[in-house]
């Protein structure tokens, strides 16, 4: 899971990497998988694309989520394109639960000569905590040496959160503040 790193920092540190490669190549699509522990909106966290080694700022910076997957609203409803879609929607309130989401560049993919790197923020400036899986779509010349997978380990969904795993923390929380969380219950 990630967690939270400076708001507002101008950097990608901290962001989820889709893909960090080095050699030429073009990158052409995107599965997305979040899940979300809670039921705030995990979209507003922007997208980065650095091409060819460039640093700050990036080359291509999105303004969310939502808005890498051609839908420029949240992912609520089951919707599929034959280049972009959200196929799974969590039925749970607001955004708790796991959303799958695509998107292929195959009309203008994105080449790059020397290094491509793709990350996007969890959340808000990296607010959130978020269990994001990814895989990425791209064509490389074969002599350049293609990223060191994570151990299968870490390429595992977290078990799933439901309103019951919530329930007990809201409990626990309460308990922990001796039942005073608003002050006036």
């Amino acid at each position: 899971m990630l967690g939270p790193t400076q708001p507002g920092q101008d950097s990608d540190k901290g962001n989820f990497v889709i893909l960090d490669t080095k050699g030429k190549g073009q990158f052409v699509g995107l599965h997305l998988f979040v899940d979300s522990p809670t039921p705030m909106w995990y979209g507003e966290g922007d997208d980065m694309i650095f091409i060819d080694g460039k640093k700050w700022p990036p080359d291509l910076h999105g303004t969310g989520t939502e808005d890498i997957f051609n839908m420029a609203w949240s992912p609520k409803e089951v919707f599929m394109h034959p280049l972009f879609g959200s196929p799974k929607v969590s039925d749970s309130a607001g955004w708790l639960g796991r959303t799958h989401l695509y998107r292929f560049w195959a009309e203008s993919p994105m080449a790059y000569e020397k290094s491509f790197t793709f990350s996007i923020e969890h959340g808000h400036a990296n607010n959130l905590t978020l269990d994001l899986i990814s895989v990425a779509y791209f064509y490389q010349v074969p002599s350049s040496p293609l990223p060191e997978l994570p151990s299968k380990m870490y390429r595992q969904n977290k078990p799933e959160i439901t309103f019951r795993e919530l329930h007990k923390w809201r409990d626990s929380y309460k308990k922990e503040k001796r039942d005073r969380v608003w002050g006036n219950e």
